[in-house]
């Protein structure tokens, strides 16, 4: 496995791919530094198989159905195994996280939070994959602030991984 992971890296590096670029390292077994890669940073892997309950809060959560904005036109609105949810207090975005559906799991990404509703919205965002996508574990990564969040809105904190990432000079 290990091998065919390196292969499927050089393959990539030889391509002359335009940009940054980035490599993610499940399971920190990597040492991509001789290829022309930095440590982007070091994270922790997080999983939730069944929510909590939600939190006190005042933030309400809504699901989006298209983009708006730059950098949301390439996200996959159409597509049945993604989510993405945004949390507002009056008419203002407060909150929000991504979801996506694949391999038996539901992957959640992108969570934002001010440091106060942190707990609240890990949890909301849980129990709406579980309404999203039933039955199926809650999986991501997160470091810092974020990944204390996680585990204090009853996330599990596993195995370390990292990410790299390359620019073309």
């Amino acid at each position: 496995m290990l091998a065919e992971q390196r292969e499927a890296i050089d393959l990539l590096v030889k391509s002359n791919l335009p940009g940054r670029w980035s490599v993610k390292d499940s399971f920190r077994t990597l040492d991509l530094s001789r290829l022309g890669f930095e440590l982007l940073f070091e994270a922790r892997w997080i999983r939730n198989a069944m929510p909590l309950p939600g939190l006190p809060s005042d933030i309400v959560w809504q699901r989006e159905t298209k983009g708006t904005g730059k950098g949301a036109a390439g996200l996959p609105f159409g597509d049945p195994d993604f989510a993405m949810f945004t949390g507002r207090r009056g008419f203002q975005a407060v909150a929000g996280g991504m979801l996506y559906r694949a391999e038996g799991v539901v992957g959640l990404s992108n969570v934002v939070a001010d440091a106060a509703d942190a707990r609240a919205v890990w949890r909301s965002l849980a129990l709406l994959a579980a309404q999203t996508f039933p039955r199926l574990p809650l999986v991501g990564y997160e470091s810092g602030e974020e990944l204390k969040a996680a585990s204090d809105a009853g996330f599990e904190i596993g195995d370390k991984l990292r990410i790299w990432v390359r620019s073309k000079d």
